[in-house]
């Protein structure tokens, strides 16, 4: 993608941690992080309470690794009301570094519907991205502002992490457990048992891997092999800031620059005037020589000219390309790095471990809560794999460009490159990575397909999937939507969201699922709307409409309660809500077909689009009586699964 994504799928770099070549160079982030006091580290063997024994409230969910995936995994179970136990081998966090920084739209989207859409927002969308060819502009294209979210946006992992740690440490259903290396576990009929380097051992009801790269002995453990291949260049990042005007919002790609003959380099900005820079370097690269002696400022040189700069933060690293032989072992399931890492251009890594975390926690959650068979687990395995088998296709063919290791590799780059020098219609045919895009779940034993709306596939480049079974459900705003909690900017109170006529809220509110799954488990509290949208359409409220007098909100805020109908207007709904609530003990859906149908240009007349809690459509029915909607639900729930 035109995007980098040093971290996930590099080395030496596991989830969360800084490199060991690393500058703690001074830079705005705050101070690195203690363990909060609420889950602060024992010392080894003083924690009685872990040892091997049900934790108080012992269907506490176990996920390891605090790092974004991770604290996406905690946010995500905790808003289905599970209670989750974080075991982290550091004693803190580090902020250092920008790492991952490119978080795509559906990425942000996740992580909005957690509370976290300040990403989003602080973040730094890149309008113009150019490419060229020994200095001389071979192509440049240009982002259309469309969407209730941006493409995509620049920002550091640590930025991104400590938005979700803000968010972790506020939630009383999360608990960090730091110092806390988890080396083996144990696994049976009830719960999961992982044990711990100083001793101690937690047991859960299920446990979710976010522990990045390294977890060889837990992979290991579960009999889940990590093949795969390494790289042979390294990558030199350096972060650093500087006044370059005109540059704010441009990426540059280049290939074979003088001043980086045979190899590329990739300019990014970042918020707050930082450029994130990387350079392909040869295998016996040394960055400390480079500092000791002058070339890594002579190298920083060559790119700005002479104008002053504050090197923030400098690493080196070699990518790898692994997909784990499998994600769902029992009740232990994979995600992020510890399940998937790749080369990092493309941004593939982090944008593809947070839907990885989604996945799982709505599977966990309805699971634990007797909505779906325990079989659901697998199906985990089976979306989410064929995901990560996908980007390892796109981005092995981006490094098969970007760095060729044969001769014939080596040929095909530079014909490319050199047809695309003289014409620039031809410049199409450079891959310097295709953007992460969400997954297609049409072959997953959840989906009903549809023959007159198959998949597509894998969709042309900047292209959407066509509406089918088994793909997302496209968001768009919602300009009339009554009870959403909207204000005019000059309104500074903390529930309210700065909005205009052409922008979406600048956050939003989170759905309150586990207050309402204790009282009335049939019935899911989405963001401010669920209420009006299900039972008041002439609801009006004043003080939730923006400077032209409208209601806005997103289609997606919608659709992780449980299960969603979207309907046709010409359908009754009463009945279709009767006929899915008669299938499953879940929350159900149907949001007023009146007020969405704008949102909604390609729902057919007489379709009922049945949606899964991650947005995903399972089953689109035409004319639906109430047995094709029970059998759909159940479908889309696992109950038509074989049991493991």
């Amino acid at each position: 993608m035109p995007g980098a994504d040093a971290g996930p799928g590099s080395d030496p770099v596991p989830s969360g941690e800084a490199t060991s070549g690393s500058d703690p160079a001074p830079r705005s982030a705050p101070a690195p992080r203690s363990a909060p006091a609420s889950g602060s580290a024992p010392q080894p063997g003083s924690d009685s309470a872990l040892g091997g024994e049900a934790m108080p409230g012992g269907d506490a969910v176990l996920v390891v690794g605090a790092g974004p995936v991770g604290m996406t995994a905690a946010l995500l179970l905790s808003r289905w009301g599970l209670r989750v136990v974080v075991l982290e081998r550091r004693s803190e966090r580090s902020v250092i570094g920008s790492r991952s920084i490119c978080q795509q739209r559906d990425a942000l989207d996740i992580w909005a519907s957690i509370g976290a859409r300040t990403i989003a927002d602080e973040g730094l969308t890149w309008t113009t991205g150019r490419v060229f060819y020994r200095g001389r502009e071979l192509t440049s294209w240009r982002f259309a502002a469309a969407g209730p979210l941006p493409p995509f946006v620049n920002i550091s992992q640590s930025r991104t992490e400590e938005v979700l740690q803000d968010l972790v440490d506020a939630d009383p259903r999360i608990s960090i457990r730091w110092s806390h290396e988890v080396t083996g576990l144990d696994q049976d009929a009830c719960g999961v048992v992982l044990h711990c380097a100083s001793g101690a051992s937690v047991r859960g009801s299920y446990a979710l891997l976010c522990s990045g790269g390294r977890s060889d002995t837990l992979r290991t453990a579960l009999g889940v092999d990590f093949p795969g291949e390494s790289g042979g260049d390294r990558f030199l990042i350096v972060d650093l800031r500087t006044d370059w005007p005109g540059r704010e919002t441009e990426r540059h790609f280049h290939f074979d620059p003088p001043w980086n003959p045979g190899r590329q380099v990739l300019i990014h900005p970042c918020p707050g005037s930082v450029y994130r820079i990387d350079w392909q370097v040869p295998p016996d690269f040394d960055l400390a020589a480079e500092r000791a002696d002058g070339r890594l400022d002579a190298r920083i040189r060559q790119v700005l000219g002479d104008r002053p700069y504050e090197l923030l933060w400098a690493s080196e690293y070699r990518f790898h390309s692994r997909v784990a032989s499998r994600m769902a072992v029992g009740r232990v399931l994979l995600a992020g790095d510890a399940a998937h890492v790749y080369a990092p251009f493309g941004a593939r890594g982090l944008n593809s471990g947070v839907p990885d975390a989604e996945n799982a926690a709505w599977k966990i959650a309805f699971v634990a809560r007797g909505w779906s068979p325990p079989a659901l687990l697998a199906t985990y395995d089976t979306e989410r794999r064929a995901a990560a088998l996908e980007n390892l296709a796109v981005t092995t063919a981006t490094m098969r460009f970007l760095a060729p290791r044969t001769e014939r590799e080596r040929t095909r780059r530079t014909d490319v490159l050199k047809r695309a020098s003289i014409d620039h219609s031809k410049a199409d045919a450079i891959d310097s990575g295709r953007f992460a895009e969400p997954y297609w779940y049409d072959r997953s034993p959840l989906t009903v397909p549809d023959p007159s709306r198959p998949c597509a596939g894998r969709p042309p480049r900047g292209a959407a999937q066509p509406i089918a079974p088994g793909v997302i459900v496209p968001d768009a705003l919602l300009p009339h939507v009554p009870g959403s909690r909207q204000t005019r900017s000059s309104d500074t109170s903390s529930s309210a969201a700065s909005v205009s006529s052409s922008e979406p809220p600048s956050r939003e509110a989170v759905p309150n699922i586990a207050a309402v799954y204790g009282e009335t488990p049939r019935l899911a509290v989405v963001p401010n709307v669920a209420a009006v949208y299900a039972d008041d359409s002439n609801h009006r409220d004043e003080h939730n409409q923006n400077d032209s007098g409208e209601r806005i909100t997103r289609l997606r805020q919608l659709l992780r309660g449980g299960i969603t109908l979207l309907a046709d207007p010409s359908l009754p709904r009463r009945e279709l809500l009767a006929a899915a609530r008669e299938a499953t003990a879940a929350p159900v859906t149907c949001p007023d077909p009146g007020l969405i149908k704008d949102a909604l240009p390609d729902l057919r007349r007489g379709e009922l689009w049945i949606v899964r809690p991650d947005a995903y459509i399972a089953a689109i029915l035409r004319n639906p009586t109430p047995e094709t909607i029970a059998a759909a639900v159940r479908t889309a729930l696992g109950h038509r699964l074989t049991s493991p």
